[in-house]
């Protein structure tokens, strides 16, 4: 953690064979920008690569993009 730049999640035991992901924040003149990057790595070897090609890929960037409209939501309600 780098309060209030930046923090990382990364897991520790769950689904994933690893599961990093780095939350950035970046002042600018308008506001917070919030960066999110991840990292992730299936588990099942092939079967988890082509898990990932198939859907899996798509569906972890849309659930990160659609947690963080949530919450600038959340927070533009205060």
């Amino acid at each position: 953690m780098e309060k209030p730049y930046k923090f990382t999640d990364v897991m520790v035991k769950g689904a994933f064979h690893s599961f990093t992901h780095t939350h950035e924040f970046i002042e600018s003149d308008t506001g917070t920008i919030m960066k999110d990057t991840f990292y992730y790595k299936s588990p099942f070897g092939i079967f988890g690569v082509i898990a990932d090609r198939l859907f899996l890929e798509k569906y972890m960037r849309n659930f990160i993009v659609n947690r963080a409209k949530e919450l600038k939501r959340i927070d533009e309600k205060k």
